[in-house]
């Protein structure tokens, strides 16, 4: 057996043994829960919730735990579960991505991309949190956002926080992740145009990381960074903007705003976590120094994109720019993957507290998943394209993996048995519809 892959298995299993030994703040009652001898332990619990599939919950347990008599009912297994707090699966993943970093980078920086993505749960009515009612005539249902911090290079997830949909906005989860951070070193955090803020700006350049942010174009909107900045009338530039912020509207910070790439004015209905939420006349000026590049270069023969940066101009010129950007599409792919191939639409509950324990499973499982794949060797030899692994085969082989202890002696050597090409080039157009949960009448039965 690879030594690699049992030792993540032996990494997971001993995270979720220390969770075992102090079970405060992660279950309902510590003094109680799980003190007794039941059908399914602590841990049995945690890997149930780990491995599951897109089955009935009673086609779960036969599966995992084995066709028998002694087999828990799904009326056992949801008592057990109703014990465990969303925490416990959200320590186990923070655990987890703690004791597995690894040193990965490009040109001596770590790769990051944060992007958001909806999923839908089954409706309830009354949560208003989460519902959405978009017109008369068409079915309300409900949506929890997942906000995610990705390593591009390693190809696993760093952090994750969960809203329902109404609760809170993308830049909220997007500074929190990046305060909390416990990753060491030079990192560039790439970003779509819903993160267009200099308070998210700020927040990166605090924490003495680097920011690739996609931004509104000329004439796409009327407000954003690029909106009252003096930039030079081209198709493509790389303008260097000196700015200062401030809430104040003294006469003088009015003179001071006439200078329009050197300080802008903050509203005070505008989140800026670096200046005074309020400020009296008397009050002394408080500006901060934000500094950045405004570049705008071609993506095809007739349209551009804008990006703003704290990079080095000299180390990354546009070019470069525009090649970091295009690989922020890994964390697209990622959702994609996490939604169908380890199964995130497929719960096993309506209730949002149980969703959350298999949200956080599935981001475990899929890091799971992924840091054994890294280590498949593939060899091209004659074949016409480079092939990667089929990674819905190695997710459903590493969940045979986790749970049982009868499986094939190597099995990365099982897992590079299924590959598919890379076929470079080809495209689609982007489908935006939300995607729903899975019915549970549509389950096999």
């Amino acid at each position: 057996m690879n030594r690699k892959s049992q030792e993540l298995k032996n990494l997971l299993i001993s995270i979720i043994n220390t969770q075992k030994q102090n079970l405060t703040g992660l279950v309902s009652d510590p003094l109680v829960d799980f003190s007794r001898n039941r059908k399914i332990p602590y841990e049995n619990m945690i890997l149930s919730l780990l491995t599951m599939e897109g089955n009935t919950l009673t086609n779960e347990l036969l599966h995992q735990f084995g066709c028998n008599t002694t087999t828990a009912t799904a009326s056992a297994f949801v008592q057990q579960r109703k014990k465990i707090l969303p925490i416990a699966l959200e320590k186990l993943f923070h655990d987890f991505v703690l004791q597995t970093s690894q040193e990965d980078n490009y040109k001596g920086y770590k790769l990051l991309a944060v992007d958001g993505s909806d999923i839908q749960i089954p409706t309830n009515l009354k949560d208003e949190d989460s519902l959405i009612i978009t017109k008369e005539g068409v079915t309300p249902y409900n949506l929890l956002h997942l906000n995610a911090l990705y390593n591009l290079l390693t190809h696993t997830y760093e952090d994750a926080i969960v809203f329902k949909r109404k609760e809170a906005g993308e830049n909220k989860a997007l500074t929190e992740m990046i305060d909390k951070s416990a990753i060491k070193g030079k990192a560039i955090v790439i970003m779509d145009r819903g993160y267009e803020a200099y308070n998210n700006m700020a927040h990166i350049q605090e924490k003495e990381w680097f920011y690739l942010i996609r931004i509104k174009d000329f004439g796409q909107h009327k407000t954003g960074i690029l909106h009252g900045l003096e930039l030079p009338d081209a198709d493509e530039f790389d303008e260097y903007i000196d700015l200062n912020l401030s809430r104040k509207q003294t006469n003088e910070m009015k003179q001071l705003f006439q200078k329009k790439n050197a300080f802008r004015r903050i509203a005070h209905n505008k989140t800026f976590d670096y200046l005074p939420a309020k400020s009296k006349k008397s009050d002394a000026t408080v500006l901060y120094y934000l500094p950045f590049r405004i570049v705008r270069f071609p993506i095809s023969q007739d349209s551009y994109e804008v990006v703003v940066t704290n990079l080095d101009a000299v180390e990354f010129p546009p070019d470069e720019l525009k090649k970091l950007y295009s690989m922020r599409w890994g964390i697209e792919t990622s959702f994609r993957d996490l939604k169908y191939t380890v199964g995130l639409l497929h719960f096993h509950s309506k209730k949002v507290e149980y969703i959350l324990q298999e949200i956080f499973s599935s981001l475990i499982m899929y890091n799971f998943s992924e840091l054994i794949t890294s280590h498949v060797v593939i060899e091209k030899g004659t074949r016409k394209y480079e092939y990667k692994v089929n990674f819905s085969v190695a997710v459903h082989i590493c969940r045979e993996f986790l749970l049982k202890e009868n499986i094939p002696p190597d099995i990365e050597l099982l897992i590079a048995r299924y590959i598919t090409p890379i076929r470079p080039g080809r495209t689609r157009p982007r489908e935006m519809k939300v995607k729903q949960a899975i019915s549970f009448m549509y389950r096999i039965a």
